[in-house]
């Protein structure tokens, strides 16, 4: 298709998610149509440059077209690109759940299902969760504790545990009851009724990323583990955005030593290359299972394990070891405090910021520091202008969101905080 053809066939046909459509529609929208990637770029159809900022919605790990995930996908792909994983396995699956249960010292949660995205690795473990409540004769725990502003994924059962009004409001009281505290201070007040009631809680560890990257204090998910412990409850950890390197280690729940009764992973679990993730629990909740086929866990997704996904997740994880990726983490970190704390000191218009490992969340404000007006997208305006500059990001409402690939330099580091400044002043002029 020539350029102009496909424009008119994306505006004909296409429907973007969490995207106002009638603006991306509008005659003087133009978007971004992007061809290929390198390393930490991104290339549009028209040979244009970017630093993905937000390494593609939070998925890409080790920059795009890395030499080593795309040759394992090509040599899986050589052999078979997919086969069921009802009554039948196959080896990238195989090494994949010794590899995954591995990455936790002494293999706590040994037992893995394979799903398709971050959604689908919550509904597992809901679903999991009040099935073990239901083998074990107690089916009056059918409900979920979760947190405000929490974001846990879209489909129906996930959506129930979101705590952002305008994602999960009209959906909310369809499905899964669930309870939403503010913070850990909020267990003491939980009426007992209502905690024997409880199948399981749910938190992304020691940051929420749709809320704005809002980081939790320190120590709190080591209490939440010991309440959960303490009343039978069992603590399900989203790690699709946090897992993978993002907060310094492997996973966040490292920081603090804390073993969940599930863990779910996706997003980088391939490396941000195909979508598969994975849901981990114990040895102890997966025997409640065993015996009579109505026992059984009657839930799959077509696609579960496939195969290139989890050749793509192997080569992702070989990378990690190869490369010393956890390593070197540390120093990146470093420069991106020191890129944060330059930006927050030459910009009227930042009123604060929150870092975790190499994820970044950037407040802004009016220059003379009132309040930003919502129904102005400050934040569009700002990653859109950033644009022009050589940087891809996108904000959560006024939160202008950082997040690069693990494989950032700290030139390129400041390259993107260069090109975020300018944004700024050019939308939000002193």
């Amino acid at each position: 298709m020539a350029p102009d053809e496909l424009l008119e066939a994306e505006r004909r046909h296409q429907w973007h998610p969490f995207t106002q459509m009638a603006e991306w529609n509008a005659p003087g929208h133009q978007p971004l149509i992007i061809e290929r990637g390198e390393g930490v770029y991104l290339i549009d159809s028209e040979g244009n440059r970017y630093l993905d900022g937000n390494s593609s919605i939070w998925t890409n790990i080790h920059g795009h077209n890395h030499p080593t995930i795309n040759r394992a996908v090509k040599n899986q792909l050589e052999k078979i690109a997919h086969s069921s994983f009802l009554g039948l396995t196959h080896k990238p699956a195989i090494a994949l759940g010794a590899a995954l249960t591995g990455l936790l010292a002494g293999r706590p949660l040994p037992r893995v299902f394979f799903s398709d995205d971050g959604s689908t690795a919550i509904e597992c473990a809901l679903k999991i969760s009040l099935q073990y409540w239901q083998l074990l004769g107690h089916p009056e725990r059918k409900e979920m504790l979760a947190f405000d502003q929490a974001y846990h994924g879209d489909t129906l059962g996930a959506g129930a545990l979101g705590g952002i009004a305008s994602f999960h409001d009209r959906f909310s009281k369809l499905g899964l009851k669930t309870h939403h505290i503010a913070g850990i201070e909020a267990l003491d007040n939980i009426a007992p009724s209502t905690r024997d009631q409880l199948a399981a809680v749910i938190i992304e560890p020691m940051i929420q990323g749709a809320a704005g990257m809002r980081t939790w204090p320190e120590g709190m998910l080591a209490t939440l583990r010991t309440w959960c412990s303490d009343h039978g409850i069992h603590l399900i950890l989203d790690e699709v955005m946090t897992g993978f390197g993002r907060t310094g280690k492997m996973f966040a729940c490292q920081h603090e030593d804390v073993i969940p009764d599930f863990l779910c992973l996706a997003k980088g679990l391939t490396g941000g290359y195909l979508p598969l993730a994975a849901t981990l629990t114990s040895e102890a909740i997966f025997e409640a299972f065993l015996g009579s086929h109505d026992r059984s866990f009657y839930h799959g997704h077509s696609y579960t394990a496939n195969p290139l996904g989890c050749a793509a997740a192997l080569a992702n994880l070989q990378i990690f070891e190869e490369e010393e990726t956890l390593d070197q983490l540390e120093a990146k970190v470093h420069d991106l405090e020191i890129a944060l704390e330059t930006l927050t000191e030459n910009s009227p218009s930042i009123a604060s910021f929150r870092q975790c490992g190499l994820i970044a969340g950037i407040d802004l404000t009016n220059a003379d520091g009132s309040p930003l007006d919502p129904s102005r997208k400050t934040g569009a305006q700002v990653c859109q202008a950033a644009r022009a500059h050589g940087l891809l990001t996108r904000p959560v409402r006024d939160t202008i969101v950082f997040m690069p690939a693990l494989t950032i330099t700290r030139h390129q580091i400041d390259d993107a905080f260069l090109a975020l400044a300018q944004a700024i002043s050019e939308t939000l002029p002193a």
